[in-house]
């Protein structure tokens, strides 16, 4: 990766203070509080630099990794429905396979920190990156908790957004997506429960 050949250079384990830094290896941003050291990035990298207010980090790589590998989506949903498992869940797919997570009713955290209802322990996403909100309507929300990398459905920053059956949740290097077997499948055009923003 290119990078300002000016520009200071942190080494993995240093005590940086609150902010972004961008891995020189691929490009992946890390969000650091006031007292964490800077860890090694999920590519293995170690090297990084502070990362500007006007550089938005890129995901096209794993976009376009996302869209032409999500079989294993359409067998967890199958899985789900096999099951009778009825309701919202959020599934996504890492090095550790596939993970199907259900959504509790009220709000559920998501983040790096140990007290968070669903941990993604990776540098790329904040303590405290997002909180999902499931009504006792069944409604479907998320709220970008004043994370540092930011919150994505859908490919848009969100701050405070609707969650549908299909819809994807960026959350660092993660793309969670949403199966809700209480309705009709995704891409049926009845989804019975659809919320506006």
């Amino acid at each position: 990766m290119e990078h300002n050949p000016g520009a200071r250079v942190f080494e993995t384990g240093r005590v940086v203070g609150a902010g972004s830094f961008t891995c020189l290896e691929c490009g992946y941003t890390v969000a650091v509080a006031a007292l964490d050291a800077i860890p090694e990035c999920s590519c293995g990298g170690s090297r990084f630099r502070r990362a500007s207010l006007f550089e938005q980090p890129t995901t096209d790589s794993a976009t376009v990794e996302g869209e032409t590998e999500l079989g294993w989506l359409d067998e967890a949903r199958a899985r789900l429905v096999d099951q009778e498992r009825t309701g919202p869940f959020l599934a996504f797919d890492d090095e550790d396979g596939v993970s199907v997570l259900e959504i509790a009713e009220g709000w559920s955290r998501i983040g790096r920190s140990v007290t968070a209802e669903i941990r993604l322990d990776d540098p790329t996403v904040s303590r405290r990156h997002a909180v999902v909100v499931r009504t006792p309507e069944g409604e479907l929300r998320v709220l970008d908790d004043r994370s540092l990398n930011g919150v994505f459905v859908n490919g848009d920053p969100v701050e405070w957004s609707s969650l549908s059956d299909g819809d994807e949740l960026a959350i660092g290097r993660y793309r969670l997506h949403v199966i809700d077997t209480t309705g009709s499948p995704a891409g049926t055009g009845s989804h019975s429960h659809a919320l506006s923003g």
